[in-house]
Parts: structure tokens; sequence; C-alpha cells
């Protein structure tokens, strides 16, 4: 995994603009901290942070081809899994390759197949090909929106970055948020809008798309969307068919030329993965190392909620000794949490999780000790209808996202907030445009048509929020993490998969857990779902709750023009009719929100 970042401007020389060019790279080096490269043009200046993963020598980047008068500059951030299949046909071709490495079989598939080239691929990528003679970007994004890539115009210039940092870093953006980016961090956030990048003017690549950019136009589109057809395999196939993908698409993700390694929980959706892994690994003498995350006295402060019903350690241990893995458990106490907090703003550039999230950041942090690549179990819920919300019609109906309990955070904003920003009005639009991109499926039930919209919000609103999360929290630390579950294929065929298939033997995940008999224990096989480990420990609810009150108390926290402080004071003084972990979780993002809008110097307009 990489980071990428450019610049093209149609009026003024960049030849000589590297000094601009290395500070926006030098915002992301976090996420490529081996190497860095520079290629620079009067029309185009591209930058790269590598982090060697395949190919040590031969994928440095930006890769240049270079005949005749043709030129084209490769910068890309990512993983192409299929590149092995991908040369041997480009050979075919006729194309000759003086590299190993995934990133020439990604540049030639460009020379090959132009704009269509991500129609080949398989992978998780956000990368760009600058065409030096007919001055045209091209930029484009996994099918799932693994990898993050975002753009932004300002005057004759274009830039691009991996993450918004890389963009805040030139000169002409400026950390500006007008009332829709407010809208999305209160409204929906941490979830954000598919392709808006908060930020004034600030566009993200959306997943499954591209970009075309030339001196005339920006022109984005689709290369790929889930289509809704009739399942017409029966239930033997439907199973044999995703116990096929499941294994294809973790053989292909354990190519490395660095130490692999696995995350595990003990749920259903990591173990498998883990269970696949350990066996492919097996056969070439290799033992896989497993990883899980615990919090001290955990065992003490645990809470039962509808999203964590067990805690993880001893399902972590029983899943490692059946599928015979080398396991360690790692551990933090409520200060690790309290000392880093600050960290995943950084990482995210945006209000995030809080300390699930501060937890990721140090489980990777730890895991890049040993290793440079891991798995991961992000989308199983997504794809295979996971989550408690799918087995409740009143969600279905809610006429909203079905994950969001309350009306986002907008129930602490003051009267003029409110009116400024309308986070309600903002919400219903976000929604209703949501569930208009799906394809329905002539023929479908009422309740059929309404379970496929709740597919598609999940997939395509929530699982970003995931896959965001995954990716800055380990690239914060120049580790990488790979999401098998991801992979485009296994979706495509999922979407059509009918909700009782899905949920067969009146489970969630039915269809699932039938895949993965005979390679987890049965008691693992038919755990109930319990989300990424959190901590229960009073001492950080407190920290947080006290951080909030230092904000109440300062005059000038940038906050405090945005909520009423009766309301917050009301959930700091324990009236609220919620748990400490639930008012904490409201409580640790307004307190995020005052961070962003203090450290990134936010202007709002």
């Amino acid at each position: 995994m990489c980071g990428i970042v450019g610049w093209l401007d149609w009026d003024d020389d960049l030849s000589s603009q590297h000094a601009i060019l290395q500070k926006m790279a030098q915002a992301i080096q976090h996420r490529g901290p081996d190497e860095e490269g520079y290629w620079l043009s009067p029309r185009a200046a591209i930058a790269h942070r590598r982090l060697i993963v395949i190919d040590p020598e031969g994928g440095k980047q930006p890769m240049v081809y270079r005949e005749g008068d043709q030129t084209c500059v490769l910068s890309f951030n990512g993983e192409i899994y299929n590149y092995l299949e991908l040369r041997r046909q480009l050979e075919l071709l006729g194309h000759s390759f003086q590299t190993n490495s995934d990133t020439e079989v990604l540049l030639r598939a460009f020379l090959e197949w132009r704009e269509e080239c991500v129609r080949h691929l398989n992978g998780i990528f956000a990368f760009a090909i600058w065409d030096e003679k007919n001055h045209r970007l091209f930029l484009a994004r996994d099918h799932l929106g693994v990898k993050p890539l975002f753009y932004c115009q300002r005057g004759s210039s274009f830039l691009f970055g991996s993450e918004l940092k890389a963009l805040l870093a030139h000169p002409k953006v400026k950390p500006e948020v007008e009332a829709d980016g407010l809208a999305d961090i209160i409204g929906l956030g941490p979830a954000r809008t598919p392709g808006f990048g908060i930020f004034r003017n600030v566009n993200e690549v959306r997943a499954g798309h591209c970009v075309t950019v030339t001196k005339d136009q920006i022109r984005t589109r689709p290369y790929w969307k889930l289509e809704s057809k009739v399942h017409t395999d029966d239930m033997d196939t439907t199973t044999e068919r995703i116990r096929y993908l499941l294994k294809d698409t973790v053989q292909r993700q354990l190519i490395s030329d660095l130490p692999l390694v696995s995350m595990l929980s003990g749920g259903l959706d990591s173990s498998g993965l883990v269970a696949l892994a350990a066996e492919e690994l097996r056969k070439k003498g290799k033992t896989l190392q497993t990883y899980s995350v615990d919090f001290v006295d955990n065992d003490q402060h645990f809470e039962e909620g509808l999203l964590h019903i067990s805690l993880d350690a001893p399902w972590a241990k029983s899943v490692s000794e059946h599928v015979q893995t080398k396991h360690q458990e790692i551990t933090f106490n409520a200060q690790d949490l309290i000392t880093h907090f600050h960290m995943p703003l950084r990482a995210r550039d945006l209000p995030g999780l809080g300390e699930t999230d501060t937890s990721l950041y140090l489980f990777c942090r730890e895991m890049k000790k040993k290793a440079t690549v891991s798995l991961s179990g992000e989308s199983a819920d997504e794809v295979f209808n996971g989550y408690p919300w799918f087995q409740k019609e009143k969600f279905l109906n809610s006429g909203k996202f079905p994950w969001m309990e309350h009306d986002g955070w907008s129930s602490f904003l003051n009267e003029d907030a409110i009116e400024k920003i309308r986070p309600q009005e903002y919400l219903r639009r976000r929604y209703e445009e949501g569930i208009a991109e799906v394809h329905p499926l002539e023929g479908e039930t009422a309740l059929e048509a309404q379970q496929r919209k709740m597919s598609y919000l999940f997939i395509t609103r929530f699982l970003p929020l995931l896959l965001d999360r995954k990716d800055r929290m380990s690239m914060y630390t120049g580790f990488e993490v790979r999401v098998p579950y991801c992979d485009y294929r296994l979706v495509e065929y999922l979407w059509n998969v009918p909700w009782k298939v899905k949920n067969i033997d009146q489970i969630e995940k039915g269809l699932l857990r039938r895949a993965y008999k005979g390679y987890l224990p049965h008691e693992v096989l038919y755990r109930n779902k319990s989300a990424y480990p959190m901590t229960y420990h009073p001492e950080y609810y407190h920290a947080i709750l006290d951080h909030m009150k230092q904000i109440l108390a300062n005059p000038n926290s940038p906050l405090l023009p945005l909520i009423n402080k009766s309301v917050i004071q009301f959930v700091l003084d324990g009236k609220a009719p919620m748990n400490l972990a639930q008012s904490t979780k409201l409580i640790e993002y307004l307190v995020q929100i005052n961070m962003w809008l203090e450290e990134y110097k936010i202007s709002i307009r």
C-alpha cells in the first residue's frame, strides 16, 4: 500500500514546483514510509510514497512508460490480486515486462485497454495515470472503495491525493467547510456521503468509479455497479459458490513478499478467513500468525449490548487452537486509549469512531512490529446481512438510515446552528438519494424491495465508514490490511441471493455459516455476532466526560457556537436515558468535532 498525490495546471509551468509537490507527499508519508518518488513536467506534477509489499526493486513509482512521442506516468496505491493472470494475458497480446510488480501490470493494462483497464482488475486500488501527449489524467478507485482518493479544482489547478491532508498541504486549498459539510459531519457522521469530501469543493472518487480530467472538463462515470438479477442457483450450488469464492479470494490475497498475518476476533467472519488462510499456508509448510485485541479489566466491566454479546478472548483462543495458528493477544489499558485519543483524528482528517479507532490504530502499530500485511473480516455483515438491523421490520421501514438510532447528533445543536445546517432536511435528502440509486428487480415483493434498498445503503453508505477506518488507522502506522469479503465477485453474487437464503437455518448469516462448515468448531460457527471490541473501563469514560467539561468551560472552544450547552450538561450529569457507555459515545464524537475545528483551523462559511 502507498500514498499518491498529484497536481495539474493548465496555465502555470509546474516543472519547478517540486517543493510544493514534496510538501503534499510528505503529508501522507505514513502511507509509504519506505520510498518516495517524483515526476514533474510543465503541465503535471506527480508524487508517490511507497510501502513495499511486492517486488521491492521493480515496483518503484511513479512508474513511467516512454515510447516514441508517448509518455504515461502511473502513481498507484493498492494491490492487484489478479496481476499474474493479467500479466500472462498481456504477454499473449505482445507486451513484455521489465519487473515482477503488479504496478507494471497495471500500467501495461492501461496501455492495452486504456480507461477500460479497470474492468479487468481484481484488487483494492486507487491510481492516477497521466497521459503526457494528450494532457489527460485518468483516476480510478476500486469496486468497494477500500482505497481512498480525493480531488479538487482550484482555478487552473487540479489536485488529487490519497488523503484530505495531501490536498490541504497545497497553498490553494483552505480548510473551509460549508453548511453541507457540517451537516454531513453532524447528521451522518462518522459515516459520509459517497463522493463528498466535506471540505468546500473537495470531492472523493466514488467506489467503482473513474474520473477523466482534461483542460476542458472533469468527467466522472461508474465502471461497476450492483445489478439486480433473478437468483437461479439452488441452496447447495449457492453454498458451494460462496465457499469457492471465499477460498479463491483468500488464496489471491495471501500473495506478499513480506510477512503476512491475520486479525482474529473469534467471531464467524474473521475465524472463517483464518481457517482458510491457515489451510493454504500449511500447504506451503508455513504457520499463520494471528492477533486479537483486548482491554485490561474488560472481564470485570463488560456490559452486554446489541452489538457486543460476549468478550472475544476465549473464542479467539479456541479458533487458533482448532486451525493451528500461532496466536498473540494484544492488550491495552484505558490510559493507552486516553493518551492516543487524538491520533485517529489526524489519521482520518475528520471526526471518527472514538476509542474503537484509537484501539485499532494501536493494534495495527503493534502488529507492524512483526509484519507488514494483515487479513481482516470487514464487509461480511454488510454483504451477508448480519447486523441486527437487518432482522427487525421497524428498521426496514424507518424511512432513514437503519443504523442511526437517533437523528444524528443534531439534538446537541443550538437553534442558530440548526437553522444554518438544517441537519434533518440534509439527512432526508441523502437518504432519498441513496435509495434512488438502487436497481429494483421486477417481481419482487414490497418487503423484498425494501430489504434490497437496506442492503444497498449498508454497502454504499455504512461499509465505507468501516473501510475508511481500517485504511486510515492501519496506514497511519505503515501497515497494510486486506479485506477478502470485499472481493467484488463475492459482493456481486450475494447482491442477488435472496434474503431468506442468506439467513438460512433461521439464523443471521446462515449461508456463510454453511459455507464454513467443516472449517470451524461448532460453537464458533454458531456464535452470536459481536462487534469489534471496546473498553468498558470507567477510567476511559470519565476521562472523555471530563474533556467535554473542559470544552464547555473554555469560552474559546470552537464547538460552543454550534451546541446547546444545557442539553450536553444534562448528559454529563447522568440524567439522559442512556448508560455510561452510550452517553460516552455521544460525548466522544462532540469532543472530536471540537478537536477537528481547532486543530485543522476550520473556517465555517
